[in-house]
């Protein structure tokens, strides 16, 4: 009886991952679509990509990544 219970349980958790992904899947669509209007609308999508990758960041770190950017192109002579 444990051995079908267990089964019960592995096959919801599958199928709630696969529900899950299936969403995921969804938004990264919904997201791409963004990417592209705004990239009709002349915006630089990979510029757009930073700063949302930027904005998920803490302010301390956001600063640190900042300074040592700054740092490695001040040591190849990008400043």
């Amino acid at each position: 009886m444990a051995d079908i219970i267990a089964a019960d349980q592995l096959r919801l958790f599958i199928e709630r991952i696969e529900r899950l992904e299936e969403e995921k899947k969804g938004m990264a669509d919904d997201i791409r679509d963004v990417y592209s209007e705004a990239k009709g609308q002349g915006y630089d999508t990979k510029t757009m990509r930073a700063i949302v990758r930027l904005r998920k960041m803490e302010k301390n770190a956001r600063d640190e990544a900042e300074a040592l950017l700054d740092t490695y192109k001040a040591a190849l002579g990008l400043s």
